[in-house]
């Protein structure tokens, strides 16, 4: 059970910052595995319904910047209004995606609004790419970079006026410092993003290895620790479903063999229940996200419904009450 705060479930039906078509639909197929049903019985919950979006894109200049670029900024300006209104009332957003665009919107709340915030970003993907730097120019893969406010050094006019537009409209000038950061179930990094992890702290940078060789545990552990000493009071959590093994989650766009099985990933929820969850937990969830649903792709909704469960656990859902 869930007391700390009341809940509001958020869909932001956006997918156009990736480049597969379907995750606009992932809020729903989310609502449809009877998530605010669920919820409801480990905390007080409210559906709130949709952030109203920009469904259709236009292609980059001439072939050149990010792609769907004015759609995907004004979602995240949408995103961010409506998320600062619900964190001024007190209240824990869940917010369903959409594609990891979407989170520029709510991480930038979030900084904008709260003091000590800290990101736990579960991902296959750093999500650290500027566009001068992206194979792939799609926003979802540049969200962190964006609230980080990593500049853009390189490139031409288009990507580098697109990108001060970001930083100077849609994200707090106080940023999201990188020492507040810590990635869990990383295994598919380019190689901007894998020099930038390096050339940082590495140890943010918790990868499918560290997992496998340390544990979850000690490795839920470690990144408390390191947020702890970093001075984090409120933690957003961020969760793709691609750091789920795509043998389970097989409905998102961008899915990376060797993710989380479906043990591993309620075992994840359930440490971070301990570090959020209850009065005397380290952390106070400011908020969380769940992106990157693709319903065309999935398999009778599996991966929606892995994202409901998910959501439970991290909330308090157990077999029994915890006696070791």
């Amino acid at each position: 059970m869930y007391h700390r705060h009341p809940l509001e479930v958020i869909g932001v039906p956006f997918g156009l910052g990736g480049s597969r078509p379907g995750a606009s639909l992932g809020p729903d197929a989310i609502r449809f595995a009877n998530l605010v049903g669920e919820l409801g019985r480990l905390a007080e919950v409210t559906d709130a319904g949709n952030v109203a979006t920009r469904p259709i894109g236009l292609p980059s200049v001439d072939g050149r910047g990010i792609r769907n670029f004015d759609a995907a900024f004004e979602n995240i300006l949408r995103v961010r209004e409506r998320l600062a209104s619900t964190i001024a009332r007190g209240v824990v957003p869940v917010v369903l995606g959409g594609d990891h665009s979407l989170s520029i919107g709510t991480l930038s709340a979030a900084v904008g609004h709260v003091a000590g915030i800290g990101a736990l970003w579960i991902d296959a993907h750093a999500d650290l790419n500027t566009p001068d730097t992206s194979p792939s120019m799609n926003l979802h893969g540049m969200s962190l970079a964006a609230v980080m406010r990593l500049p853009c050094e390189s490139g031409d006019d288009t990507m580098r006026s697109q990108w001060a537009r970001i930083l100077s409209e849609a994200v707090p000038e106080q940023a999201l410092k990188p020492n507040r950061v810590v990635w869990i179930g990383l295994r598919d990094l380019d190689e901007a993003e894998r020099l930038r992890l390096v050339e940082g702290d590495v140890r943010r940078a918790v990868t499918m290895y560290e997992v496998d060789h340390f544990g979850l545990e000690a490795m839920m552990e470690h990144a408390a620790g390191f947020l702890e000493r970093a001075g984090v009071t409120r933690l957003w959590v961020s969760l793709d479903v691609d750091v789920l093994d795509p043998l389970i989650a097989p409905g998102t766009g961008t899915g990376v063999r060797g993710g989380f099985n479906y043990r591993e990933m309620h075992l994840l929820a359930e440490f971070l229940y301990e570090l959020v969850g209850r009065d005397t937990s380290p952390f106070d969830l400011a908020g969380v996200d769940v992106v990157e649903v693709n319903p065309p792709l999935d398999r009778q909704n599996e991966t929606a419904r892995l994202a409901t469960e998910w959501l439970c656990s991290l909330f308090g859902k157990r077999i029994l009450p915890r006696w070791a």
